[in-house]
């Protein structure tokens, strides 16, 4: 999107747990620490399917759209031919929470479903990553927005300069207001086109950004940044099948932040929101943050910021070929004698891609000429 263009409309479909229709993107601080770890969980729950149409963009709604994503031409598509290969994104922490950074490839060890896997790459760099910004905008957001806007300002300054970014805001329904730039000054534009107002469409949002990732970025190493201060309650979408798109993709990793403090905040609704913001973190290999103050955002833009950076890559072809399909749940452990226990953050498992079979289409035989 241009830099001066305003935010455009994404229009709400309803993901299919097929890779059909992804539902659309919307919204907007001494820091909070990450909430703890789970161990992998079982494969998401599946839900039915249950088609919706898109809205039109109205009048009143300006902008190039952030198109859902669905088919291609011919059917589902696939982001790497190698569905064999699994990368894992993971920060290693000792027992008192800081992250390590020494490790080399033997202190790590890989299981699927519990099965030991032989670990085919390994990288410990500042990679650059394709970073999409997801910042609730609904009207509970409002005086909290001058900070939220600051801190995704800051998180993007202290990131890896070849990084790109795109940024969308959320309410009932989810606008980009970036495409991707690794230009301050066009997410600083992008920021200011965020209007808080309506609901809060949470999952929708995370699908059509996990879908535009897969389509737009440059980067194989992905991450979402949420910002928000409640529970979904606009989105077509479910929390299991915002998850199973995820990890349809391999990725990307996300990050919450969790507004859930102040008068406001039911306690009932934030537990429920704390939970689900956790939930969405573990289940990508990311973190969830819940400050005391909206004044604690920045410091925690800031610790994300250097955990994306500071994190080990490792890659490895699964035991288990790709066609028998199924979740399998991943397992990363670290050992070194010059630490501790040692506890590993990675997306906690996936569902295997399969490459379709393009059958190839025998040309026709021309007629002869009946005049000849």
């Amino acid at each position: 999107m241009l830099s001066g263009a305003p935010k455009g409309f994404i229009a709400v479909a309803l993901l299919s747990l097929t890779l059909c229709a992804a539902p659309a993107l919307a919204q907007q601080p001494t820091p909070a620490q990450p909430a703890t770890t789970a161990q992998p969980a079982a494969a998401p729950a599946q839900s039915s399917p249950t088609a919706a149409q898109p809205a039109e963009p109205t009048d009143s709604q300006q902008g190039t759209p952030l198109n859902p994503i669905a088919r291609g031409a011919t059917g589902p598509y696939t982001l790497r031919a190698n569905a064999y290969e699994v990368r894992l994104n993971a920060t290693v922490l000792d027992s008192s929470g800081r992250s390590v950074q020494t490790l080399n490839k033997d202190a790590f060890h890989v299981f699927e479903d519990n099965v030991p896997q032989t670990i085919a790459s390994f990288r410990h760099e500042d990679l650059p990553v394709s970073l999409g910004i997801l910042i609730d905008s609904s009207g509970s957001m409002y005086d909290k927005q001058a900070a939220v806007v600051q801190a995704s300002l800051d998180l993007v300054k202290l990131s890896n300069p070849e990084d790109e970014a795109f940024l969308v805001d959320f309410s009932w329904e989810a606008f980009i207001d970036q495409d991707f730039t690794s230009d301050i000054d066009k997410l600083q534009q992008g920021l200011s086109y965020i209007k808080p107002s309506g609901g809060t469409a949470i999952y929708d949002a995370v699908v059509a950004s996990a879908d535009y990732l897969s389509k737009s970025a440059k980067h194989p190493k992905q991450v979402l940044l949420i910002v928000t201060d409640g529970e979904d309650n606009a989105s077509s979408a479910t929390l299991e099948q915002a998850i199973r798109r995820i990890q349809d993709f391999d990725g990307p990793v996300v990050y919450c932040i969790g507004l859930l403090f102040g008068d406001d905040t039911n306690k009932t609704e934030a537990r429920h929101a704390r939970r689900v913001l956790e939930t969405l973190s573990e289940q990508t290999g990311g973190a969830a943050y819940f400050p005391k103050s909206v004044k604690d955002v920045d410091a925690i833009t800031k610790e994300v910021a250097n955990d994306i950076r500071t994190q080990y890559t490792i890659a490895y072809h699964s035991t288990k070929p790709p066609e028998l399909g199924g979740y399998r749940v991943v397992r990363v452990e670290a050992k070194d004698r010059s630490y501790g226990k040692l506890s590993v953050r990675t997306r906690s498992g996936y569902y295997p891609r399969v490459t379709p079979t393009i059958k190839s289409t025998p040309a026709a035989t021309a007629k002869p000429d009946a005049t000849q």
